[in-house]
């Protein structure tokens, strides 16, 4: 299938190594196809207006904003995080903050095509002073602690527990409508499996998949390394 060759390679290696380009194929195809059925999804349901706690990462100023004040003039898609950080939480999550470091790096590009926050249950100010820790320049900040955004949108268990969700909407002449959100996060996984829900957009993972000991036994994201340093050498 391939004419790429490298040094030293055996014609076992290379039996091999076409064997799994012919998956990564299909797997192409297949991403593709559902990406077109995803596209091609109805109507969901019109969301409400809700009200949402919004701090700026360079100011320490706090202001209500609506959900249909999260559109920008030139875009009527908008993708809300739903963060891991509620209310009583001793610190955020690190596996959502991992996904987030990688999206901020990314919003100067993302934002020519969509708007995207970052909503957490915690205090605006707690999430905020944890985006200034973390060197966050470009996120849109918010905070649903006064209304029913990750209850309705199943962000946030009965017990108040937090659930790590990306949800889209649309605005459109009828008003503010819910396009998709990832909920593989609740489809069962076999024995072995990554939910894989928003695995997609996060660079972390999809690089890791690379390696020869994929994502590592039991490894998952810090928010601080003892070897911090060697890490940014």
């Amino acid at each position: 299938m391939a004419a790429v060759r490298f040094p030293g390679e055996s014609e076992e290696y290379r039996a091999a190594r076409e064997a799994l380009l012919q998956a990564e194929v299909e797997l192409r195809r297949q991403t593709e196809r559902v990406a077109a059925q995803r596209r091609a999804l109805p109507p969901g349901g019109l969301a409400g207006d809700y009200v949402f706690e919004q701090g700026l990462i360079d100011s320490d100023e706090v202001k209500p904003v609506h959900l249909h004040e999260l559109f920008d003039d030139a875009h009527d898609t908008l993708m809300l995080y739903s963060f891991m950080y509620g209310p009583s939480a001793e610190h955020a999550c690190p596996l959502c903050t991992s996904f987030i470091d990688a999206i901020d790096g990314e919003l100067e590009h993302i934002g020519r095509q969509i708007s995207f926050a970052v909503v957490a249950r915690a205090p605006i100010e707690r999430l905020r002073a944890h985006a200034r820790e973390r060197g966050w320049r470009r996120a849109r900040l918010l905070s649903s602690s006064q209304n029913s955004f990750n209850s309705d949108y199943h962000s946030e268990s009965a017990d108040g527990s937090q659930q790590p969700m990306a949800h889209v909407f649309t605005r459109g002449a009828d008003g503010i409508r819910h396009f998709y959100s990832t909920e593989m996060l609740y489809a069962a996984t076999e024995p072995g499996e990554h939910p894989r829900h928003v695995d997609s957009m996060w660079p972390l993972w999809n690089v890791l998949d690379l390696t020869p000991n994929g994502r590592g036994e039991g490894f998952l994201p810090a928010l601080r390394y003892p070897d911090a340093a060697r890490a940014l050498r």
